[in-house]
């Protein structure tokens, strides 16, 4: 076990293991292309969720970022009324899987395996809270040798509910035999951030490879660091304040 109070670490997936804008937004696009009539259309929709087409990036907030696949696909099916949110969420997780199986997602650190196993070696519990899917999420650890090296795994669509609500974490706790006040939670939204509250957790830890800014995440994070590279240095200087504390 680490030498800290520490023990579990759970992740959000998009925008903390994976980078955000250089991960999604040709997703994204594709998926534009599916469900949209015309261009112009495209450029409504893309702007009901947050994401600006013109320099294919995503605004702090975004519901791409922030919520799961069925509820930006219900904003979409606000324009696309004769698809419907059943139908653009399984379009979307086609694109998904089309980007995951082509290895067209970027890791945020580059030996993403290896980093994960790092922390393994260091005692940490491991586990994955997303808004994707379970399905394209367990594939996607897969394609980078990454699924093993969890302890836990949930998706929009596990039966945990949704960040910042407490059930992913609670039930990673469940799987793993740890209590929140155990878990740091790790990821690039204020969603993931308040997890933190409203589980009890030991700490929230924000990163900057989502379009969050860090003013944005200072509020609800106890640190914010440029990506998941830095955590473990991170998590030595906890560990050293926890056993002068």
């Amino acid at each position: 076990m680490p030498d800290s109070p520490l023990r579990g670490l759970l992740f959000d997936k998009d925008g903390t293991l994976f980078d955000f804008t250089a991960s999604w937004a040709a997703v994204v696009e594709e998926t534009l292309a599916a469900v949209s009539r015309s261009d112009a259309e495209a450029d409504v929709m893309a702007r009901e969720v947050g994401y600006e087409r013109a320099d294919r990036t995503f605004v702090p907030g975004s519901p791409i970022v922030a919520s799961s696949v069925d509820e930006f696909s219900a904003i979409w099916a606000r324009t696309r009324t004769d698809l419907g949110t059943a139908r653009i969420e399984a379009l979307a997780n086609s694109v998904v899987e089309k980007a995951v199986a082509a290895g067209n997602l970027v890791a945020a650190v580059p030996d993403l395996a290896g980093f994960l196993e790092g922390l393994r070696a260091s005692g940490y519990l491991l586990g994955v809270a997303t808004h994707d899917s379970e399905g394209a999420t367990i594939d996607q650890l897969s394609r980078y040798n990454a699924l093993d090296l969890f302890d836990f795994i949930a998706g929009y669509d596990s039966g945990h509910g949704l960040k910042p609500g407490p059930g992913m974490m609670h039930a990673f706790c469940h799987a793993t035999g740890l209590r929140p006040a155990e878990c740091a939670m790790i990821g690039d939204s204020t969603h993931d951030l308040g997890v933190k509250a409203s589980s009890n957790a030991a700490l929230a830890i924000g990163v900057l490879t989502g379009p969050a800014q860090r003013e944005d995440l200072l509020p609800y994070a106890d640190h914010v660091i440029d990506s998941i590279a830095s955590l473990p240095e991170l998590l030595s200087v906890h560990a050293v304040a926890a056993r002068k504390a």
